[in-house]
Order: C-alpha cells, then structure tokens, then sequence
C-alpha cells in the first residue's frame, strides 16, 4: 500500500502537520494514554478508525506500527463549495457523484474520462469509495491531480445541496426505461454513478431527477461503471458541444 505512516508518533504528527489521511487502522482493543490521545486527535479532525486485527496491520507493514498504521492521501481534496466556485462564468456546471464505486481502477478511469469531458470536479463519499492512492492515479492517466476531488460524509445530503444549487441530478440506471438521449444535460448536471456490484442505493436513486439508462443490444446486461460513465459524460458533451 502507498504513503503509509506508521506508529503513534508518526501519525499524530502527520495529522498535525494538515496531511489528508486517506484511511486509518488501528488495532482492535488497542489502550493506552498516547493510542487514546491519538483517538481524541482522530476525532477533532474528523478521521474515521478503522478497527482491524493485528493481522491487518503485520500485512501493511513490517515496521514497528504500535498498533496504528495511517495511509496518507496521494491528493489534496478540495471542499464542496470550492468545486463550485472554480466553474468558469461561461460554462455550465459537470460535477460527477460516486455511490459506492470501490474499485480504484475504476475510480481512476472515470477521473480519467471525466477531466477529458470538462467536468468540474468528483465527489465521493468518506465511506465506502475507493482511496485515491498509485494505482487509481496510473489508472487515471494523471487525471486526478488535475480534477477537483471533494470527499462528503453523506450522498444524499450532498445531493439535496447540489439540488438546491440549481443542478438536476442524473442517476446511470439499467433498471430505466428512459435513455441518456432523451435527457437534457445542457443545464448544471450531477451525474450520480453507483457502485460496481449493486448499482445506485435507492436512497439515493429516489432523489435523483433524472433516472437514465444506455442502450445495450448484445446479451451482457451491463456496462463495467467507468465504461458507463465514459458514455454518459460524452452524451453531456455532445449536447453542450453546440451551445
């Protein structure tokens, strides 16, 4: 794994000093007044724990890790509103939303496609997303230090607020019966895309506005994700192409 801090001294001091972690392991039942001062450290900077078996942590790493090994993000994620202040006056808004897509190499590609697509940014939630570590930017042929990506503790709550902003949020669907060439993305668009197993959760598919489906006529009954978002971002740029 990449960017690993290891040790109690080591990762307090790299959350200190302002680095993004990407995910934070400790060993189950750890104790002790400095892994406790390192919880409370967790907490004030909003870092999720990750409890796991010593097992975990020998595998990440043979150094000397006292019980936590922490793995520092390989980009600086940028908030919310930050996205949407960086949208140039004479562009509409493009904004893809992650639910669930876990696969970094999935995660990448469609990095990958969305900066190639001129879209202002990722947002993907704390939970249940794919890190953005070495692999996800090879697969992302660098497209990740170059696209906005924000991190959000809830999907529908972002959604809500990106709906409030004037976006209409699109949801990528096989289950639709409605196509992507009967949307109009030429207004602020947030396109929602589910995670590799199981789709878009339909907590989130029932706030979508729009929900789209590709058309497919082989017998496969779906498109890998980031070969779903490639097609999708292209029908926004095709439609926007001519404004």
């Amino acid at each position: 794994m990449d960017n690993l801090v290891f040790g109690i001294r080591p990762v307090a001091e790299a959350i200190e000093a302002g680095k993004q972690i990407e995910k934070l392991y400790m060993r189950k039942g750890a104790e002790g007044p400095l892994m406790q001062e390192l919880r409370d450290l967790c907490v004030r900077h909003g870092i999720r724990v990750q409890e796991v078996p010593a097992g975990k942590l020998e595998r990440l790493t043979r150094g000397n890790h006292q019980g936590v090994v922490a793995q520092i993000a390989a980009i600086e994620y940028v908030g919310l509103t930050d996205i949407l202040e960086r949208v140039p006056e004479d562009e509409t808004p493009l904004v893809v939303l992650f639910d669930g897509v876990t696969d970094v190499r999935n995660f990448g590609a469609i990095a990958r496609s969305a900066e190639c697509a001129g879209a202002h940014g990722l947002i993907a939630p704390l939970k249940n997303s794919a890190p953005v570590n070495a692999e996800a930017m090879r697969a992302s042929a660098g497209a990740l230090a170059t696209i906005p990506v924000c991190r959000v503790g809830s999907v529908r709550n972002t959604l809500r607020q990106l709906q409030q902003e004037g976006f209409q949020a699109v949801a990528a669907t096989e289950k639709s019966r409605k196509l992507l060439y009967d949307a109009d993305f030429r207004r602020p668009t947030v396109l929602v895309m589910g995670a590799e197993d199981r789709g878009i959760s339909k907590e989130v598919l029932k706030l979508c506005d729009e929900q789209l489906a590709i058309p497919l006529i082989g017998h496969i009954e779906s498109l890998n994700v980031s070969a779903a978002a490639a097609v999708m971002l292209f029908e926004v740029v095709r439609q926007r192409i001519g404004q």
